[in-house]
This record gives C-alpha cells, sequence and structure tokens, in this order.
C-alpha cells in the first residue's frame, strides 16, 4: 500500500517541526515538501504532486486562501486540509470556497491530524462539529458587500467618518450609510459591537 504523500505549508518552522514529527510517527505518510508562505506552497505542490496539503491561512507572498484556490485549480486530484488558529465562520466558508477538503484549528491538531489526513486523502470531508455549528450558525445571516467589509476593517483600526470617507473617496453621509447597513446585517448596537463580532466571526482580521 503506498504511503500518503503529505506536504506542509506553515510561515512558523516550530509548527512545521511540530507537524513533521506527527506525520512522521506514521507508517503510511510520506512528508515530501515544507513550505513557509503561499507561493512556495504552490510550486512545491506542482512539483511533488503531494496527496494532501496541510496548508496555513495566514502565510505571506501568497496567503492560505488563494493558495487553496491556486492548487486546486491546477491540481485538482490533491486534497487540501486548511489549518487555522481562526475559529470564525467566515474564516471557515472562504477556506471551504476555495476548495479545502477540511478545516482543522491548530489547537486540534494532536488529537485530530491524523485521522484527518487520512479521511480527506479517501475522499471526505472534514469539519469539526464545533465548527460546522459554527458554520452553519450563520449560514442565513445577510453577507456584508466588499465595500461594507472595507469600511469595518477602517472602523477597527480607529478611523472616523471623515477619515474613512478620504480613504474610500465616498462622502461622510456614505460612510455613515454603510455603517448603518453593518450594524443591521450584524445585529449589534453600535460600530464598536460591529468591530468585535466581525473580528470573531474573521470577517476582519486586526492587521488588514
Amino acid at each position: 500500500m503506498l504511503p500518503i504523500r503529505v506536504l506542509l505549508a506553515d510561515d512558523h518552522p516550530v509548527v512545521r517541526a511540530g507537524l513533521a514529527s506527527v506525520l512522521s510517527e506514521q507508517s503510511d505518510f510520506e512528508l515530501v515538501g515544507e513550505a513557509g508562505d503561499g507561493e512556495g506552497a504552490v510550486a512545491l505542490a506542482r512539483e511533488r504532486r503531494p496527496d494532501v496539503v496541510l496548508m496555513d491561512l495566514r502565510m505571506p507572498r501568497m496567503d492560505g486562501i488563494a493558495a487553496i484556490a491556486r492548487i486546486t485549480r491546477d491540481l485538482p486530484e490533491v486534497r487540501i486540509l486548511a489549518l487555522s488558529t481562526y475559529d470564525g465562520d467566515a474564516d471557515i466558508r472562504r477556506a471551504l470556497e476555495a476548495g479545502a477538503r477540511g478545516y482543522l484549528l491548530k489547537d486540534m491538531l494532536l488529537t485530530h491530524l491524523v485521522s484527518a489526513v487520512r479521511a480527506v486523502h479517501a475522499g471526505d470531508r472534514v469539519l469539526p462539529s464545533l465548527l460546522a455549528e459554527r458554520l452553519l450558525g450563520h449560514s442565513f445571516e445577510p453577507e456584508l458587500t466588499e465595500r461594507e467589509l472595507e469600511v469595518l476593517a477602517l472602523v477597527a483600526r480607529g478611523l472616523g467618518n471623515k477619515e474613512i470617507a478620504r480613504k474610500i473617496s465616498r462622502s461622510s453621509e456614505t460612510v455613515k450609510a454603510h455603517l448603518k447597513s453593518i450594524v443591521t446585517k450584524l445585529g449589534v448596537a453600535n460600530r464598536t459591537e460591529a468591530v468585535t463580532v466581525a473580528l470573531a466571526r474573521g470577517l476582519i482580521h486586526l492587521g488588514q
């Protein structure tokens, strides 16, 4: 029986070393490469043709979502398991829509990694019940538009309405209208609560 060929993609060497150690303990796994960013992951996937890619979502040069989409498009036979420290439904949804076959939080790796790799290799989808419930819980809520997400990210950076208006080349009244829509869609009372909820759900991230 041929081993499951696995490629690791994470920008933290310590994380990669830990994952490699776990994989090396399994006789049916073969580590075929390690990448520290999304572009490296795509290049190695094309070169090594792994069966499964373990893909971190937050990496430099090309993030995990873009790398998942690229590999899925170019190498549809490769199964991808997304790894993240974020448990927001928006992060999960983006990874699955890009082509990931599963999603694991990094604090689940010691207990779920081996079985998850085997499952996605077999063609199954992997989404722990806690994450599936979170995803389902927001399935029927109206989505924020790209402009609303941009405005909310600027609010999270501490910008006021006039500053945001200058950033997006719109009027302050337009910004107010976007914020009203955001508050309504997220079911919150004000912009501060909107930022808190958006960060928890992974709709925006600090630093973006």
